[in-house]
């Protein structure tokens, strides 16, 4: 047995157990973000907005994750053991995976699963950007063009052609991971814009709260975008052993990463603990998924007690941003 067969067949196995550990902990994440978006955040915060969509997509997301996740374990038990007397052996069985029906529903539910995804996160540009048409008609056509591309992926993939035949596939992973970087771009850079304008207006004004926003963004964006850049590599140099060691947690690693915003969101926790109870700075405001809420010095029951406003943001014609409370 060669060293390429033991290597790719390590790989295999290594990343299914890798899928294990990530289905672990976006299952983890899956029920706290349920359980968060069902409670009152802290700090007195409102219930998140939309909870009824966010719960529909997180039981969507989470149960064609599943469905992938199980298909790529069932298969696994495959290779080695109901098909092991296959002649190749196990090398042959993972080179011409798309030969069986089970890689492709676990291919086509992953791609339905990243559909989702890529329009949680479009949603959240559109919503930070006030629905500006230079921004929602070039998102939306890319994104009608990802799923384009994952739809005769699949319809290649189901014709049992070789998965590194498949060369719309890499045109599809580098659209998919565009979408995620240009959109992380767009919602820094006007989070960014807005912050600027805060700081004009009030001298005093306390930047903290966009700061935490902006790097709750970055910090779930790059988490997903190296691991799908590994991925799109490993993929273009045809390299069996990393690009199945990416494969076989990508869908979970792009749910986690989502997850983690939602927690966060639906906690109440985009405001520190040390920006909420700090004492000398002046009222400023928190904006995200145009849904604010007000910090002062007042002490944490004064805060509970008090009435809540509603702070909406709009963008004036000469790009300045009014805020209207209601």
């Amino acid at each position: 047995m060669s060293s390429y067969t033991l290597w790719i067949e390590r790989c295999r196995l290594a990343g299914m157990l890798l899928g294990c550990v990530s289905y672990g902990i976006y299952f983890f994440l899956t029920v706290q973000a349920c359980i968060a978006l069902m409670q009152r955040p802290r700090y007195g915060g409102a219930i998140a907005y939309h909870r009824r969509a966010l719960l529909f997509y997180i039981f969507i997301t989470f149960a064609l994750g599943t469905i992938s996740f199980a298909a790529n374990a069932k298969y696994t038990e495959m290779i080695w053991i109901d098909l092991r007397d296959t002649p190749g052996g196990p090398l042959t069985l993972i080179e011409n995976e798309t030969d069986y029906s089970i890689n492709v529903l676990a291919l086509s539910t992953g791609h339905i699963q990243e559909w989702f995804m890529q329009a949680l996160l479009l949603h959240r540009c559109f919503v930070i950007w006030n629905w500006a048409r230079s921004v929602m008609i070039p998102m939306i056509t890319l994104y009608m063009a990802m799923i384009a591309m994952s739809i005769l992926v699949q319809i290649q993939a189901s014709t049992g052609a070789e998965w590194y035949n498949i060369n719309i596939e890499l045109a599809y992973l580098c659209i998919e991971v565009g979408l995620t970087v240009i959109y992380t771009i767009l919602v820094a850079y006007r989070l960014l814009a807005m912050r600027s304008k805060m700081k004009q207006a009030m001298a005093q004004y306390d930047s903290s709260s966009y700061d935490v926003v902006i790097r709750m963004v970055i910090e779930s964006a790059v988490l997903y975008s190296i691991f799908a850049v590994i991925f799109i590599v490993a993929f273009a140099l045809h390299s069996e052993g990393v690009s199945t060691l990416c494969f076989l947690s990508i869908g979970q690693v792009q749910g986690i990463a989502q997850l983690f915003i939602i927690i966060r969101v639906a906690r109440g926790r985009a405001v520190t603990r040390e920006w909420s109870t700090r004492v000398a700075a002046p009222p400023t405001t928190l904006v995200f998924s145009g849904t604010v809420w007000n910090a002062t010095d007042e002490t944490d029951d004064e805060r509970i007690h008090r009435p809540q406003q509603d702070v909406q943001m709009y963008s004036t014609s000469t790009g300045g941003v009014e805020a209207r409370i209601t």
